[in-house]
């Protein structure tokens, strides 16, 4: 093919998808310039306002996953299926794509598949270690299939696997804050480790609950505290911290860099976007992977590190009582920290963004 090139990127959801998505766009736009992108989400999801303040244009579907809690909201998916295919139909007749690329997320599959159905050659990129049923299904027509980490072969056939790593942010990358800066952004000292607290995008209810029924804990060890805590537990926290200046409550954290920057130790669910940059960032983590993950992707995600000493982990159930403990025998322990710091930044891949866009142009033209 040679020419102009129009690509479809779909997927999102989380941030775990759409970050990359976005990545993996500008290093295509930054090979080649003159590239039509447009995305394609699920209405009413997350990526049909982030995608458009990157500056992409994003078109939504009428589509949803399988509710496993509740089978009667099950009903119309059938439904959603077909009309999303009808929707899809009519996107490619306009657009007339070259290429189509997968990130994960409920748009993927009709997308991807009405690809496949018309010989337009489709890319995946799967971020976790354990790989989604529809990435599974869909990767045995797709070109080329990007992975986070190697040993993917019981997922997909080997010969489609190109170990690419997981794109993060550029704002992460090449943040130069200094940690003193940060820390003043936060508003806390300088004489103190800081500990910061991430639960995902809308936080995380176990640990939440865990630093809230030991917030005394923070102080009595001369700890400070960078504590994200999603919008719906952001009142309750804030109450409990009034008047604690070692403490930095924020119901999302838009400048993670400033975070990172700040922190000398990182408690953070496992999904795969959270870990990539936390490899980028050098720090000392304490993993509590999200027990409701498709296929516990999220313990799979956070063991791999455990098993090369670069993170520690606490299940879900045990964290109310294990994991404040674990914090503070770690801010104690300079050895380990030191140990984790290393053997984390050793998986860094900063380029992975760069690789997956120059094979795609590679296997087009």
């Amino acid at each position: 093919m040679s020419g102009v090139k129009n690509f479809i990127i779909a997927g999102g959801g989380t941030g775990g998808h759409i970050f990359p998505a976005v990545a993996i766009a500008n290093a295509i736009k930054k090979s080649s310039p003159h590239a039509n992108i447009l995305f394609i989400g699920a209405i009413g999801k997350m990526e049909m306002e982030k995608v458009p303040m990157e500056g992409y244009e994003i078109k939504g579907l009428t589509i949803a996953g399988f509710n496993r809690t509740s089978l009667i909201k099950n009903i119309l998916l059938p439904y959603k299926i077909i009309k999303s295919f009808y929707q899809v139909s009519g996107i490619f007749k306009n657009f007339r794509p070259d290429a189509v690329i997968g990130v994960g997320g409920y748009s993927t599959f009709p997308v991807l598949r009405f690809a496949q159905s018309k010989g337009i050659p489709t890319f995946i990129h799967e971020a976790n270690s354990f790989a989604g049923k529809t990435n599974i299904m869909l990767g045995k027509k797709a070109k080329i299939i990007f992975t986070s980490t190697d040993g993917m072969e019981k997922f997909f056939p080997s010969d489609k696997i190109f170990v690419s790593g997981n794109p993060v942010r550029k704002n992460i990358i090449e943040s130069n804050v200094t940690k003193i800066d940060a820390l003043e952004a936060f508003g806390l000292s300088p004489h103190k480790k800081t500990v910061l607290l991430i639960g995902g995008s809308l936080g995380s209810k176990t640990i939440n609950e865990a630093m809230y029924n030991n917030i005394e804990s923070i102080e009595k060890h001369n700890l400070q505290l960078i504590w994200q805590t999603g919008k719906l537990f952001e009142e309750k926290a804030k109450n409990i911290c009034k008047g604690m200046k070692h403490v930095s409550v924020n119901a999302f954290i838009n400048k993670m860099e400033n975070a990172y920057a700040a922190a000398d130790i990182v408690v953070s669910r496992s999904g795969a976007m959270s870990i990539a940059e936390l490899c980028i960032v050098k720090k000392p983590v304490v993993f509590v992977p999200y027990p409701f993950a498709a296929e516990g992707h999220q313990k799979v995600n956070a063991q791999k590190l455990v098993e090369k000493n670069a993170a520690k982990i606490i299940e879900d159930k045990e964290a109310m009582i294990q994991l404040i403990p674990e914090i503070i025998a770690l801010s104690e322990n300079d050895i380990e920290q030191k140990k984790l710091t290393d053997n984390i930044g050793k998986l860094a891949i900063v380029n992975a963004d760069r690789v997956i866009a120059n094979e795609i142009l590679k296997y087009l033209n």
